[in-house]
């Protein structure tokens, strides 16, 4: 701890400058940084190790080194647009004053997530043994496309939804929001499909050796299914908080995120009591859907409310997206749960093998679903001209 506790001041001032290069639209070194984070680990797994007295320390000095490592990579650019700034107190500043005060809602609005998942543990512990780590394993496997996909769009939306909102174009505003909602539709709704069907097989290939058992694969997957179902409502909320920041209206969404988990909290408790009463094996699965079901209230909330303040306007086109989205997932998922219904095989298969079926099975999948989407009338060039 004492080795890395200045990562904290490190990956804040590199957040600070990713904020500022991602304005003005530089998006490349910003994506980059997490990178250096994996190559400074295994960097120091691999060489410093074998010279420390307590090997695994090694990751320690692993973990300060690719904070200032992530830190100097962003400083060039910020230098070429000079903007790098020079160290000095100015609390008084009006500038420095606004920033407080839009940081303080989005302090207790971060905090929300983090007291969601404290208060799902803690039931998870008062249940069957292995809850904790069925829910872990799931979560992990959730937040690789809410990562990719959900915190992408809003790094790439926000600068451009500020732009908008400064020039007081309502017009563009909106029609930029819709694309981003239309892009995340397409991508997430078979997303969750094809997470949910392949929950066995991708458990199965990715943990399933050694410790972890046949018994664990099958309770991991109920949760993973909960949590897939609300994966586009964790996407969408990461899609419309962002046109609420963009109006410097930093409230709103910690309002909605409050309400969101006082939900999830009461949810929980409901969920988990009904699949006891029902005799079911994994009610920890009952966690998860409380967490899917908060986040569509989330997202219900956040769209109703930027459609009350008039600064989103679905455009035309919406009914045949859905249309077209459904029938192409409708047809993929039929095709993935015919091909991977036998559990067992996958069981019985090699690490090689499964990862080769795996593989193969998720391009079919989305070649399906492009296929099957283009010919129901999903056209690239709406999208892209959205974006615009």
């Amino acid at each position: 701890l004492r080795i890395t506790f200045p990562y904290i001041m490190l990956i804040s001032l590199t957040a600070l400058a990713g904020g500022i290069l991602n304005t003005f639209e530089r998006f490349l070194v910003p994506a980059l940084t997490p990178v250096l984070l994996n190559v400074s680990l295994i960097t120091a797994a691999l060489l410093l190790s074998q010279h420390l007295e307590v090997p695994i320390t090694a990751l320690a000095w692993g973990v300060l080194a690719a904070g200032l490592a992530q830190l100097i990579l962003q400083i060039p650019a910020l230098i070429r647009l000079g903007l790098m700034p020079r160290p000095r107190w100015g609390w008084k500043h009006p500038g420095v004053r606004r920033i407080m005060k839009l940081m303080i809602p989005t302090l207790f609005g971060s905090s929300v997530a983090q007291v969601n998942l404290l208060f799902d543990s803690i039931i998870a512990t008062f249940l069957v043994t292995g809850s904790v780590s069925w829910l872990y394993y799931s979560d992990r496997l959730l937040e690789f496309p809410l990562g990719v996909l959900g915190i992408a769009l809003a790094t790439v939306i926000l600068p451009n939804l500020s732009q908008k909102h400064a020039k007081a174009n309502t017009r563009d505003f909106s029609a930029t929001l819709d694309w981003a909602l239309r892009l995340a539709i397409i991508i997430t709704v078979p997303a969750a499909v094809g997470l949910a069907i392949l929950a066995g097989p991708i458990l199965i290939t990715l943990f399933q050796y050694d410790a972890f058992q046949p018994d664990d694969v099958r309770m991991s997957t109920y949760s993973l299914i909960a949590y897939s179902a609300g994966l586009p409502a964790f996407i969408a909320v990461k899609v419309l908080a962002p046109g609420y920041y963009a109006r410097q209206d930093t409230t709103t969404p910690v309002k909605i995120a409050i309400a969101a988990m006082v939900s999830n909290m009461l949810l929980n408790i409901l969920f988990v009591g009904l699949l006891l009463l029902q005799g079911f094996e994994g009610p920890h699965a009952g966690l998860a859907l409380a967490s899917s079901a908060a986040a569509y209230l989330n997202a219900i909330l956040l769209y109703r409310g930027l459609r009350k303040r008039q600064v989103y306007s679905p455009e035309p086109g919406w009914t045949r997206l859905w249309v077209a989205v459904s029938l192409a997932c409708i047809t993929m998922g039929a095709l993935l749960l015919f091909m991977t219904h036998d559990t067992e095989s996958w069981l019985q298969a090699g690490a090689i093998l499964r990862i080769r079926n795996l593989t193969l099975t998720i391009l079919f999948g989305v070649t399906v679903y492009v296929f099957v989407g283009m010919v129901a009338g999903l056209k690239t060039h709406h999208l892209l001209r959205g974006a615009k």
